[in-house]
């Protein structure tokens, strides 16, 4: 039996976050995941600006670290492609200038390389205990915590607070929060690794294309390390299970016939296998907290509706949970009603961004409108402007909620 103050289930970027920022607060947890690192995980490897605003939030020399990093990919902002092919670039940073400020604001990076790096983070914690390749399958609410366990009951951990951060299928979201994937806030989508895919951006933007025939969903081309990129197509469940669609024949079949893609994936190699996974959407507001426990990252279903984006906002999630049981410890009250504090907090800070991004995921289906927006931007030096703090800097999305946005988005030039 392992006693702690607080018990963090899943070690991917919500709950590492949680870890270090406890231990900012020498705040003593115990972190366990399924998993042993270094581990692969399905995803599009793009980490935005978010990524490092939030690691500086909790440590500053973490993310001086990231920085020098080798396995990732600098990337300077976000390349929109409309249906009618007409392109938009996004930097991460406002008027950024590789002259003047040569260190990116975003990266792409595998997701293998990126976790490892913060569990090696983790690692470092002199008040964090770190149990790797270990599962928990039960989760018992008693009057003074939680008692964990395995399958068997030979791993117990017993906790006054959990934070749970185990991903997207968690059964704790599902069997004690009780949330439930709905396929119209859910996700599909599938990744593969290419080799020498040529058209990159040369500052290392990353590329959505909204496809005419993948609406409301994207491809994506993600630049990595060593000539690779992270290829795949996100699109929303309940389409894909209206329209029966088999992602991975549309991608390999865009890849061979698009008239743009196909060129520049004439003499690309695919690398491995094409995988698939499931991103649970922030479109719709959820409980993210009950009676001694805090839903963090996926498990919280926090990944953006527009971009897919899900890593800033699970770092961001991680890093709330952990202030929220710093106040529960210094209140000793870890009830339901003490707890919803830390809901307030996630949707004041993500809450904007999720609303926007909601809206943009509708529009898309509008192909039309999507076209203008974009046409408009290219020429609206401000719009450009507002979008780039979407991925820099989360105080200022709320701008983007504004009457005075849409005003300047019609208006301004």
């Amino acid at each position: 039996m392992i006693e702690t103050k607080v018990c963090i289930v899943g070690a991917g970027p919500a709950g590492a976050a949680a870890a270090l920022q406890l231990q900012q607060y020498n705040i003593p947890c115990v972190v366990v995941d399924k998993a042993v690192f270094p581990r692969d995980k399905v995803c599009g490897d793009g980490l935005s600006g978010k990524v490092l605003a939030a690691l500086k939030k909790i440590d500053p020399g973490i993310a001086v670290r990231l920085q020098a990093f080798q396995a990732k990919q600098d990337s300077w902002g976000v390349t929109f492609v409309a249906p009618n092919r007409g392109t938009m670039d996004i930097s991460y940073k406002p008027a950024y200038d590789k002259k003047v400020e040569p260190v990116a604001a975003g990266f792409v990076c595998k997701r293998v390389d990126f976790d490892n790096f913060l569990v090696e983070e983790v690692k470092r914690c002199k008040d964090v205990q770190l149990f790797e390749g270990q599962a928990i399958d039960h989760y018992t609410l008693g009057k003074d915590g939680y008692l964990l366990s395995d399958q068997e009951g030979t791993f117990q951990v017993k906790a006054q607070m959990v934070i749970v951060a185990n991903g997207a299928h968690s059964s704790f979201t599902k069997e004690v929060a009780k949330i439930q994937m709905e396929p119209k806030h859910y996700m599909a989508g599938i990744r593969s690794y290419y080799q020498g895919v040529t058209g990159m951006h040369e500052d290392g933007f990353i590329e959505l294309h909204f496809l005419q025939d993948l609406l409301p969903g994207y491809f994506w081309i993600f630049p990595l390390p060593n000539g690779e990129a992270n290829v795949g197509i996100g699109v929303l469940s309940d389409v894909v299970r209206k329209k029966k669609l088999n992602l991975k024949k549309i991608l390999l079949e865009t890849l061979e016939k698009d008239p743009i893609l196909s060129k520049r994936f004439e003499n690309a190699e695919l690398l491995g296998t094409i995988d698939g996974y499931g991103l649970p959407l922030g479109s719709k507001q959820r409980q993210l907290s009950g009676d001694r426990y805090l839903l963090a990252g996926d498990a919280g279903y926090l990944i953006d509706p527009f971009t897919g984006e899900g890593i800033g906002n699970a770092l961001y999630s991680g890093r709330i949970a952990a202030e929220q049981v710093k106040a529960a410890i210094g209140a000793n009250d870890f009830s339901a009603h003490q707890l919803k504090a830390y809901d307030a907090e996630i949707y004041r800070i993500l809450g904007p961004e999720l609303q926007l991004s909601t809206r943009l995921q509708r529009l898309v289906q509008i192909p039309w409108l999507f076209n203008f927006l974009l046409k408009l931007g290219m020429r609206n030096k401000q719009l450009r402007e507002l979008m780039s703090c979407m991925f820099y800097e989360l105080d200022l999305r709320k701008r983007l909620t504004r009457p005075s946005f849409y005003f300047k988005l019609l208006f301004n030039r």
